[in-house]
């Protein structure tokens, strides 16, 4: 017996020595390595697989552009409410190591339905589309069962006094995420376009991809099994604590007039459950409570990929120092890897150093007030680009631009309107695009056309919603003498690019793109065509080739090329319909400095803040609410983008406004709050545990431990 009692110590001592083995020296646990590089490729897994996944919603199972972004935006809100099932798991039944691996496995037979419904070879459109939402739904669940769980864990490795180094380790979490996030954008947007499988671009290995990842994370994880402190579950939490709020709510309501108040309402419990647990719910609901204005933070941060995104893409993305949309796409990521060490080494020791008290609140609101100042910088860059930027036309409305091609000024009038009043010279660049109001969905309207002292007119009609370009030409150089009444040809088409005066067929070849433009005024198709020079345009008739320099074709700008046959050759005039982009992206850099340094000040902290305020036994219940905040928070920009109705820049300067009012509510909330310990309530526990097991006398084993007992640090 004595034998087995000295292996059952060493092997415990054994136990204490692998959880306490530290790195390099350090404070920090050996375990938390394994925590971090299974963090990172989890993000890699998830990130990489959503930089496809509108794509392949689009070019892949062929959806619209509005039903692949809500589907979208659906599957992004269901992995930040999924959160609370995870925490519900770990804390009542499982415990947070094994609810990683069960929902890790989840996680990977998800990413593996969804790759092989991306095989074209596998079923028919419907299959693909029923095993992609499948492995949605799986990746959803997978991902937010664990992200309040591998967060919580990696807290649940310090000892009570290190302190410091676990709030570094959020830090380092954080960039592990973020980390994982850059190199996945990078990648799997290449594997989807460069690789080619199928007869087409390789989906299954953009999802491939990720799978591996998620499957390493998930070995990496169960390697550092033997190094990991497991705190066991605490059974059905969430029950006890609804059956507890319940209670005391029913017995307040029956005894408040004949009992003496009590401190907290929830006090009126102590009847039948556990002082503890009271202690611990009113904790727990005092965070909560802080809560409620924080979606607001997360309504702005995410527009990064919606309306950040679209703002970009009426800007010019030319290559300056390197800064391209590409990169400007992943700036909030590769600014959070440097800004974490800034703020960490250098701002918040400076900060110290003036004697400033910056407590985990006080970071959160500056970091709302950048996140506010980042939207008044995209208000800015919002105002310049819509100057350069053809709105498309709303309801009851039409956009009309003219090409005179005639030898001389012509005069078109609308009838009732005083669109288009000035002259038009030959061949002259139009002015732009005006706007043509209608009566209805539609209105035909009678056009007159003024040239050489001469009315012509022609009935056109024009649907709402919808963009017109109307090309006024001969058909031949004797057709006024022949018939007044059709001299001029008025054509309309969409973002025209090529129109061919000559009586030959043209083939022209711009960079990879081919046009065709008919003899006699034909007009090709419209390609979109990437930005550059194109020096030596090959132009091909049936007799002859022709080569013309077609310049800079510039980003967001719409051209027409009227082609025609002189006597030395093909010439050609260059017009444009809309204007380039003037607004160069690199203008978007501020905005995003401000969003991420709020990001830094107001999610690392908020992260930080969650774990060391929540009791023991609801952690990760408390985790996953912070992580609902995202998910409300994009609940507020669906609200706000489809119900206000308002143009983009008032909708950024209300967006800005609104943090602001929220951060104010936020600060004074924050001013009544007060820090206190988890680990201090433990040992107050267990003080009262030993003195009732040695029969102590002493009261404070009859009196309720109030949250206003224990020690406290400073308010804000």
């Amino acid at each position: 017996m004595g034998k087995k009692k000295d292996k059952d110590v060493d092997a415990e001592d054994h136990g204490k020595v692998q959880r306490s083995s530290k790195l390099c020296g350090t404070n920090y646990p050996v375990s938390i390595a394994f925590i971090v590089v299974n963090e990172f490729c989890e993000r890699f897994s998830y990130y990489g697989m959503k930089a496809v996944l509108t794509l392949y919603f689009i070019h892949y199972l062929h959806w619209d552009k509005n039903l692949s972004t809500a589907v979208y935006h659906a599957f992004s809100s269901l992995c930040y409410f999924t959160p609370v099932l995870g925490a519900l798991i770990a804390d009542s039944w499982l415990g947070k190591f094994k609810t990683v691996i069960y929902l890790s496995i989840v996680y990977v037979i998800g990413h593996v339905v969804k790759s092989v419904g991306a095989i074209p070879d596998v079923g028919d459109s419907t299959v693909h589309v029923v095993l992609s939402m499948l492995g949605l739904v799986l990746i959803a669940f997978g991902t937010g069962g664990i992200k309040p769980c591998v967060a919580a864990f990696g807290g649940d490795q310090f000892d009570e006094e290190h302190t410091e180094e676990r709030r570094k380790f959020f830090s380092i979490f954080y960039m592990s995420i973020n980390a994982g996030s850059v190199l996945s954008t990078i990648v799997t947007p290449i594997l989807r376009g460069d690789v080619k499988c199928f007869g087409g671009d390789c989906y299954a290995l953009a999802f491939g991809v990720p799978a591996a990842l998620m499957v390493i994370a998930l070995v990496v994880f169960i390697a550092g099994s033997g190094l990991y402190k497991k705190s066991p579950p605490e059974g059905n939490v969430l029950v006890c604590v609804c059956k507890c709020i319940g209670f005391a709510i029913r017995n307040r309501w029956k005894n408040s007039k004949k009992s003496p108040k009590r401190s907290h309402w929830l006090d009126w419990a102590e009847e039948k459950y556990p002082k503890r647990l009271i202690q611990e719910i009113q904790m727990v609901f005092r965070v909560l409570v802080l809560y409620i204005p924080l979606p607001m933070f997360w309504a702005l941060f995410d527009q990064q990929g919606s309306r950040w995104t679209l703002q970009a893409t009426r800007m010019n993305m030319d290559f300056v120092m390197g800064v391209c949309f590409c990169v400007v796409k992943m700036l909030n990521a590769l600014l959070i890897l440097v800004f974490i060490p800034i703020f960490d080494m250098g701002i918040y020791p400076l900060i110290g150093l003036c004697r400033i008290k910056l407590t985990p609140l006080r970071k959160m609101a500056a970091g709302m007030i950048l996140a506010a100042l980042a939207f008044c910088a995209a208000t800015v860059v919002e105002i310049n680009v819509i100057k350069s930027v053809v709105e498309p036309p709303p309801a009851k409305e039409s956009l009309v631009q003219v090409y005179n091609l005639m030898d001389s000024e012509v005069t078109v009038q609308f009838p009732g309107q005083t669109v288009l009043s000035d002259p038009l010279k030959s061949y002259e660049d139009p002015s732009g695009y005006t706007s043509l109001p209608l009566t209805g969905e539609s209105q035909l309207y009678t056009v007159t056309v003024t040239h050489n002292g001469a009315e012509y007119q022609c009935g056109l009609t024009f649907t709402e919603r919808t963009t017109y370009s109307l090309f006024l030409h001969t058909a031949q150089p004797d057709f006024i003498s022949k018939d007044c009444n059709i001299l001029f040809c008025l054509r309309i088409f969409y973002f025209c690019r090529f129109i061919n005066t000559h009586t030959e067929n043209i083939n022209i070849t711009v960079g990879t793109d081919e046009f065709y433009a008919a003899a006699n005024y034909g007009i090709s198709q419209n390609i979109s065509v990437p930005r550059g020079e194109y020096n030596g345009v090959v132009c091909e008739t049936n007799t002859d080739q022709y080569h013309i320099d077609l310049g800079l074709l510039d980003f967001g700008a719409f051209y027409t090329v009227i082609l025609s046959k002189e006597s030395n050759g093909l010439t050609f005039k260059k017009m444009e319909d809309i204007q380039a982009n003037d607004i160069h992206i690199a203008w978007q850099v501020p905005q995003y400095v401000f969003i991420t340094a709020g990001e830094v000040m107001f999610s690392i902290t908020g992260l930080e803040f969650s774990y060391s305020q929540a009791p023991a036994s609801m952690k990760s219940v408390l985790q996953a609410g912070w992580l609902m905040n995202v998910a409300f928070g994009n609940v507020i920009v669906l609200t706000v983008a489809e119900g206000a109705g308002m143009e983009q820049w008032t909708e950024f300067l209300l967006f800005a406004g609104l943090l602001v009012a929220v951060s104010i509510i936020f600060s004074i909330m924050a001013y009544f709050y007060t820090y206190v310990d988890p680990d201090q309530l433990d040992k107050i526990f267990r003080e009262d545990t030993d003195d009732e097991k040695v029969g102590s006398s002493d009261s404070k084993k009859n009196e309720a431990v109030s949250l206003n007992d224990m020690p406290k640090q400073t308010k804000m």
